[in-house]
């Protein structure tokens, strides 16, 4: 199966990556660096290729549905007829482009962080002021996982599984290391100016701002049932979303 999964995930990699499909990345940047295994020449498309004359498209699509029926279900109760049904395609043309289900799980989970880290380097973070900066990554990361309810429950999924499948990504850790790196320069920027205070570690910065955005979306229903509050309405996301800002600056602050 694991040999099904690495296959899998690098005709996944090339897709998003725009790259021809079915010839893997040979090296990554950074201390991540790590060859990708080879993939064999891919065979000839399935009939219902046929369909589009946009692969990226499809891909596309596949992930998106497939990213919802896994959140929903988890990958042992997600159906690939079903996703097939809802994409317009059939189960031939998933496995020819995914491997497997596992291998489209997992190339779900890679697209699901991808995506976060392309919106996040958006956030032009070098050019705001460090305690700004930080107040900025921490209201964006709220507001992305609470926007992004099935993100939050695949991730919750793959913890029950204790990482087993992004265990097996080749690209994972490189995708998130533009995240601790942005991180790592506004805080040696607020150490210099003297707004942040020493010895603190980029990671752990990290680790909380993740911790306290994705309390609110994995925990809503359970925390609304015990204490009988809402989490979801505009008025209590807001403050939510105020406190954990201020959280993280004073947390960081001198």
């Amino acid at each position: 199966m694991l040999r099904t999964i690495e296959k899998a995930s690098v005709t996944a990699i090339d897709f998003v990556n725009g790259a021809e499909r079915g010839r893997p990345q040979h090296s990554y940047t950074g201390e991540m660096n790590q060859t990708v295994h080879s993939a064999r020449a891919p065979a000839k498309p399935p009939a219902a290729a046929s369909r589009t004359n946009d692969p990226e498209r499809t891909m596309a699509g596949m992930l998106e549905v497939a990213l919802r029926e896994f959140a929903d279900k988890g990958l042992s109760g997600a159906r690939i007829d079903e996703i097939a049904a809802a994409t317009r395609t059939s189960k031939r043309m998933i496995y020819y482009y995914f491997g497997s289900k596992e291998g489209l799980y997992l190339a779900v989970l890679e697209h699901s962080y991808r995506e976060m880290r392309r919106i996040e380097s958006e956030l032009t973070l070098d050019n705001l002021p460090p305690e700004e900066a930080l107040r900025r990554l921490a209201e964006f990361t709220f507001d992305h996982h609470g926007s992004h309810e099935d993100y939050i429950r695949i991730v919750m999924n793959e913890n029950i599984a204790r990482g087993k499948f992004l265990a097996q990504s080749q690209i994972i850790q490189e995708l998130n290391v533009p995240a601790i790196s942005a991180i790592e320069r506004l805080y040696v920027r607020g150490v210099a100016e003297g707004v942040f205070r020493e010895g603190l570690d980029p990671v752990d910065i990290h680790a909380s701002i993740s911790a306290l955005a994705f309390f609110n979306v994995s925990n809503q229903y359970s925390f609304g049932q015990i204490f009988k509050r809402d989490l979801s309405t505009p008025a209590a996301r807001a403050l939510r979303r105020a406190n954990v800002a201020e959280m993280v600056v004073r947390f960081v602050r001198r």
